[in-house]
């Protein structure tokens, strides 16, 4: 794993990454619910993606889990890629020792997942996990992990989500495939559609996205070319 340089204009100064969050300041929010990063960084510098570009190329541990959590109920992580980190064995254990709800927002990196990442996810409380299927072409790669991660933990759909990005570099065949693929692995699809703010209701893409984002006319309309997008 590439090492951390401290030095790089991207690392946040000492005081401030290590400082315990003024939560009072957003009450309604931080009820019960701690929000941090316990690292930053990632390794992959995708197109589409700034996290290389404003933390750096390297997932790194920038923090303990206690510097922004006391106790409380909730956890809500938002770092880039956590288990990319070296560290990521004993991040995943304070995570564990916590009892607490996790909810690892920025999603899983199911590239590189393990049997050993499996088994220590599979005993954080979380209502669900997130991954990605963003590049097609990691097809060969990404399945046979989905389906590891399946068999190690037994989580149902509800439990497990995929982002697949569209309107980036796919075919419109392409995200059909991704979908339907995830949906027969017993994954839950959620449609996430690049520079979103300069497309039309109308566009392909958003249409995708409201059939297959939208549960209960997903799993009533088993196929995109019978949606109806009056429908929703």
């Amino acid at each position: 794993m590439e090492s951390y340089d401290k030095s790089k204009d991207s690392a946040l100064p000492e005081d401030i990454e290590h400082t315990y969050p003024d939560y009072s300041l957003y009450p309604e929010l931080t009820k019960d619910t701690a929000y941090g990063f316990l690292t930053r960084g990632c390794p992959r510098g995708c197109d589409f993606c700034i996290v290389k570009g404003k933390e750096g190329g390297c997932s790194y541990k920038v923090a303990d889990l206690q510097e922004f959590w006391r106790g409380q109920k909730n956890i809500v992580l938002c770092d880039p890629n956590l288990i990319a980190c070296r560290d990521w064995k004993d991040l995943l254990q304070q995570l564990i020792d916590s009892k607490a709800r996790i909810n690892i927002n920025q999603g899983i990196d199911i590239r590189i997942m393990t049997e050993e990442k499996a088994e220590m996810i599979k005993r954080l409380k979380v209502d669900a996990v997130h991954f990605a299927w963003d590049r097609y072409e990691d097809k060969e790669l990404i399945l046979p992990k989905l389906k590891y991660f399946k068999d190690i933990t037994g989580w149902n759909q509800r439990k497990t989500i995929v982002y697949v990005l569209v309107n980036f570099n796919t075919t419109h065949e392409q995200d059909l495939e991704r979908i339907y693929t995830l949906r027969d692995m017993n994954y839950d699809p959620y449609v996430m559609v690049y520079d979103r703010e300069h497309t039309k209701g109308s566009d392909l893409c958003r249409r995708l996205s409201r059939w297959v984002n939208n549960r209960k006319i997903f799993k009533t309309v088993p196929r995109f070319e019978d949606y109806d997008p009056r429908q929703g």
